[in-house]
């Protein structure tokens, strides 16, 4: 089977590859096409976003896809930045410019800044709709620390740890990150569904 990952991510590739390594699956990326459609992620709840990618990109490509929604929440801000995590600070977002904001955002709370990621993963292949899930659960911290991962790794130490996620290792991080569970979730689901052996 092909499966398309609706991302151009190649830590996010990187990542759900990773799961599906020994199943026969062949994984692509819209790293693999010159045409592809652009679809704007503007629902108010990840599974809604999943949603949008998987079933866009499949009436495209017509090939099973994998679209995901990740965002942190964090909840002195009222779960912010949430569904908006990617273009918090805009349009023109970066993750060092989004990473400065959240942080400038927490400064007028008390800390521990607890916080959670959260991933929803929606698969479909034009006629299965299967929505899995994944949450980690941590707290932010005011400098950031190391060279690993994307995003807000570098401010986020998960529960149980001392280290960032953008301090821990390829193979460490996948082994509790919330797309790694939400993934898990998946391959479980489309094992109960005999979409995969």
């Amino acid at each position: 089977m092909d499966i398309l990952i609706a991302s151009k991510n190649k830590h996010k590739i990187e990542e759900i590859s990773a799961i599906f390594n020994n199943s026969g699956i062949k994984i692509h990326s819209l790293n693999d096409f010159n045409s592809i459609p652009d679809i704007i992620e503007d629902k108010n709840t990840f599974v809604e976003n999943a949603k949008l990618k998987a079933e866009g990109f499949y009436n495209y490509f017509k090939m099973p896809v994998i679209a995901d929604d990740t965002g942190l929440c964090v909840e002195c801000l009222n779960n912010e930045p949430g569904v908006f995590s990617a273009r918090y600070t805009g349009e023109n977002s970066n993750d060092k410019l989004n990473r400065e904001k959240l942080l400038n955002n927490i400064k007028k709370h008390n800390p521990p800044y607890k916080a959670f990621f959260e991933t929803v993963i929606y698969f479909f292949d034009g006629l299965n709709h299967i929505i899995a899930n994944g949450r980690l659960n941590g707290k932010i911290i005011t400098e950031e620390r190391g060279n690993n991962g994307f995003g807000y790794d570098p401010i986020f130490v998960p529960d149980g740890h001392n280290k960032t996620l953008a301090e821990l290792s390829f193979d460490e991080k996948n082994l509790i990150s919330h797309r790694s569970l939400a993934l898990k979730d998946l391959y479980t689901k489309l094992q109960q569904n005999n979409i995969i052996k």
